[in-house]
């Protein structure tokens, strides 16, 4: 039977310099404070590390580690947990988003825009596939933070409920954050829920959070700015609603993408 309420958590969080046992010693201490009824946990963009462009300070074993810890972690909460690490595999690193359900599934999505300006595309390969996952009766989207620019690439001809950003979106650019989620929301008649960073990293990078979640209609349900865990819950009824009501996506032009 579909499940008609997701109950979600967005983490925002501090991030220490390309210390994986450390961050996810951290994670592992808040995850404590969830209550028994959140079906699916959201983490930042490489929430062992901050956005670092020099993944070859980290050992290679530390993607397989955050699995199994993810995998840990989610069979003890009882609930799914979602967010992107610095992946290396098959001589190279991507930055992949891992979606971990408490049965043992694990899928991952690899960053499709890499951030040229940081010079990411030079260090992590850039992914060519969408990810929709099949979750509790959701059909859920992740992305990872630059991806939130390119419209197309999300637009919603899968029909999916729930857009996912993950990201290290630095504090300067914070407004095009917020506008960028609340239009991802509203073109594709989904919820978008943007989970970001807050403090300093070792590049000199501010990062203020702003972490939110945007209904279908473009509404903002639940936002911070400190470093905390703010939660909500998705209603498979208002997608409903919303689409039949509104028929927009029935407008929506049909393309091809050419990776």
């Amino acid at each position: 039977m579909k499940n008609n309420e997701l109950h979600i958590a967005l983490v925002q969080t501090s991030l220490v310099w390309e210390d994986p046992d450390q961050n996810r010693e951290n994670l592992s201490k808040k995850f404590t404070l969830l209550p028994q009824n959140v079906d699916l946990v959201i983490l930042p963009e490489m929430f062992i590390s901050g956005f670092t462009m020099t993944p070859g300070n980290i050992s290679g074993s530390e993607g397989q580690k955050t699995v199994d810890w993810m995998l840990m972690e989610a069979q003890k909460h009882n609930t799914a947990i979602t967010g992107s690490i610095p992946y290396f595999g098959n001589g190279q690193y991507f930055n992949r988003l891992l979606f971990v359900e408490a049965n043992g599934k694990v899928y991952h999505y690899d960053k499709r825009h890499t951030f040229i300006l940081a010079g990411e595309d030079k260090v992590y390969q850039a992914g060519t596939e969408q990810l929709i996952i099949d979750y509790k009766g959701f059909r859920v989207n992740p992305m990872i933070c630059y991806d939130l620019r390119f419209p197309v690439w999300a637009r919603n001809t899968q029909d999916y409920d729930v857009l996912i950003y993950v990201a290290n979106w630095p504090k300067p650019r914070i407004v095009a954050w917020d506008a960028l989620l609340k239009a991802r929301a509203i073109e594709n008649m989904s919820y978008c829920i943007g989970v970001n960073r807050c403090g300093k990293d070792q590049a000199g990078y501010e990062y203020s959070g702003h972490s939110a979640v945007y209904d279908s209609l473009g509404e903002r349900m639940v936002f911070t700015e400190k470093e905390t865990i703010i939660y909500a819950t998705l209603k498979k009824g208002h997608i409903e609603t919303t689409r039949n009501k509104l028929r927009f996506l029935e407008d929506r032009d049909e393309f091809i993408l050419k990776l």
